[in-house]
């Protein structure tokens, strides 16, 4: 009888069809069976002896929700037997949905990488065994949710990167890969090839908690740097130091076929699928793993040929995942975030037409701590030559110690986000909000634009951190950002305007929540034309807390200018507006709500705003994965 490895993840949910993922010990029949008699079934596909299937459920009315079983060649597979959980459920929204929760996050380790990452001194040495690096917010959500399954619960989850590190392993995998091969051999203790690669998705994914968790909401994923190596892309040099390794080739071919298996197929519609030459292809064959190899290869020698970045529709809602790793342009001559083709893809997606809300998903950042954004100027300045050649090679090696790679390391790219940004919240038909999502940088905050002269768009525009969901940021780093928001960093940004000979930021922005940090999750309930959001940090004991919340209403483009300062006041030079009150979604109260189930509470705009606990059970220890 053919066993379950993983899963089941519940994908893709509209009115009437939804997705679900599987992993199976061999070749069979994977079929789902819902309790409203909605059915579907998909025979697996094979790849490097591995065996997948993503079942197509088809019958769903739309509004309701069933439960729904997994069955392999016949055989029930899912719920496991003595499951402590509820039953996995398939909701869809109705015809004309007016509510979306989305929540979303970046940034989980499954455990504490083998190498020191303590977040504080002293952290291993807290008594009971705790994990130094803190709940798992995932965890958290998951017993929140199963506590109480008819509760508000996300109608989609956004991961939005580093779902799994390839380059930090824990140490049970460490000592997996150590009895595989020698270690003291490159790539070390990274994974090395497809096989390793699915060994971290076990560990991550076999977590009882989120294995729940992922078969019972629909997930988006995006990936960035860690799915496949720290720092993936952030130069051209980088780039041909690490085609001269011979290990580099099977490590990023590897890391491009696990991810279209285990994430990207997922994120796309039914409806696309149909019509995607590749998974047709991988189905095809008994064994797609040379299709898939081959589409890889291209994806890395030719990465314009091919579009990790797609388009979800929720109602009035639309979300726009951005690839800002795979789609770059390295030449420090015309050095892009995007390449040509995936930039028109994207504008073309931001202006089909009109929605309440538009959203923009991109692991990394777009608004950075002023500081941070002058230096990533500053240093992209250096490596394209503008103080020469000495400091240009000062640049490259400060870049890659530094991490400096986000919008604001791709000036021209920076610029283009904003304006199309500005473009598709403008005019009839203008969405009342949109939001850059986003992650990366192991802390939360909220941040908001204006333009000069009163030319911004009549939408609400916000970008939204929200990271790490299961990780640790050095007490100096966190210093560091704190640092790089406050009036002290805005005056040492000019510093690297100057010198770095930059041109003035065409936008300003301010800080108007956070930083906050530890392990978090943020959730925007999209009402109509009304967005509210909810940050929820994981909490030791158990349970989310509600720890900030803001409301954002229906509002007119004077009120943005109102909020930001008259026409005519314009950026500073470190992109700081230089006047209007500061713009703010509210610092905490003190007042507790059981369960953290208020969440969809409407508040007035920028009123301090209520704190929550849940009575959560505790997260469960992370399910070892099974041996290969």
């Amino acid at each position: 009888m053919a066993r379950l490895l993983l899963g089941p993840l519940l994908r893709y949910a509209d009115g009437r069809t939804a997705t679900v993922w599987v992993e199976a010990d061999r070749p069979c029949t994977a079929e789902v069976r819902c309790a409203d008699g909605a059915t579907g079934a998909s025979r697996t596909f094979q790849v490097a002896g591995h065996h997948y299937a993503l079942v197509p459920v088809t019958g769903l009315a739309p509004g309701t929700e069933t439960a729904y079983e997994v069955t392999l060649d016949g055989g029930g597979v899912w719920p496991l037997p003595g499951s402590p959980y509820p039953p996995s459920t398939i909701r869809t929204p109705p015809e004309a949905p007016d509510t979306l929760r989305v929540t979303f996050g970046s940034c989980r380790w499954a455990a504490p990488p083998a190498e020191d990452h303590d977040p504080s001194p002293g952290a291993r040495l807290r008594p009971g065994g705790d994990d130094p690096i803190g709940p798992d917010a995932l965890d958290t959500l998951a017993a929140r949710i199963a506590a109480d399954p008819a509760a508000p619960r996300p109608d989609v989850l956004l991961l939005l990167g580093d779902q799994v590190y390839a380059d930090e392993v824990s140490e049970p995998t460490r000592r997996w890969l150590a009895a595989r091969r020698d270690l003291s051999e490159p790539p070390g203790d990274q994974v090395a090839d497809y096989a390793e690669y699915t060994h971290l998705y076990y560990e991550s994914w076999l977590d009882p908690e989120v294995r729940w968790l992922l078969s019972t909401v629909p997930s988006c994923m995006i990936f960035d740097d860690h799915d496949v190596i720290d720092d993936w892309n952030t130069s051209a040099s980088w780039l041909a130091e690490m085609r001269a390794t011979p290990w580099w080739r099977e490590r990023v071919l590897s890391g491009l076929m696990s991810y279209w298996v285990y994430q990207h197929l997922g994120n796309v519609p039914p409806a696309e699928l149909e019509r995607d030459e590749l998974y047709a292809a991988v189905r095809a064959t008994p064994d797609g793993t040379d299709a898939l190899r081959a589409f890889a290869a291209r994806a890395d020698a030719e990465p314009a040929a091919v579009r990790w970045s797609y388009r979800r529709d929720f109602g009035r809602v639309r979300l726009l995942m951005v690839d800002t790793r795979a789609a770059r342009v390295l030449a420090e001559d015309r050095r892009a975030m995007l390449d040509p083709e995936e930039a028109r893809w994207l504008r073309a997606q931001a202006l089909d037409g009109d929605c309440d809300h538009l959203l923009i998903g991109t692991s990394l950042p777009w608004l950075l701590p002023h500081l941070v954004h002058a230096a990533e100027g500053w240093n992209a300045a250096l490596c394209r030559g503008e103080r020469g050649a000495r400091w240009a090679r000062f640049g490259e090696r400060l870049r890659r110690r530094a991490d400096l790679e986000h919008w604001s390391a791709f000036p021209a790219s920076f610029d283009a986000l904003s304006a199309l940004v500005a473009e598709a919240g403008t005019g009839a038909g203008a969405p009342a909000t949109v939001s850059v999502l986003s992650g990366d940088v192991h802390h939360a905050y909220v941040a908001e634009p204006a333009w000069p002269d009163g030319r911004g768009p009549d939408a609400r525009v916000l970008q939204l951190a929200c990271s790490p969901v299961h990780n640790s940021i050095p007490a100096s780093i966190r210093v560091g950002f704190r640092f790089g928001w406050s009036r002290a960093g805005r005056a040492l940004s000019r510093l690297f305007t100057r010198h770095g000979r930059l041109a003035p930021a065409g936008i300003t922005w301010r800080r108007t929540g956070g930083p906050w940090f530890g392990n978090q999750l943020m959730t925007l309930t999209l009402r109509g034309r009304e967005a509210t959001l909810v940050l929820e940090q994981a909490r030791r004991g158990g349970g989310l807390e509600t720890s900030r919340r803001g409301r954002s209403p229906p509002r007119a483009g004077a009120a943005r200018r109102a909020r930001h300062g008259a026409p005519g006041s314009g950026p500073g030079p470190d992109g700081v507006a230089q006047g209007g009150p500061r713009p703010s979604f509210g610092k905490a109260a003190g007042r507790r709500c059981p369960g953290g189930h208020d969440a969809d509470r409407p508040l007035p705009p920028r009123t301090p705003t209520a704190k929550g606990a849940s009575a959560c059970p505790s997260p469960h220890p992370p399910h070892p994965p099974p041996p290969r």
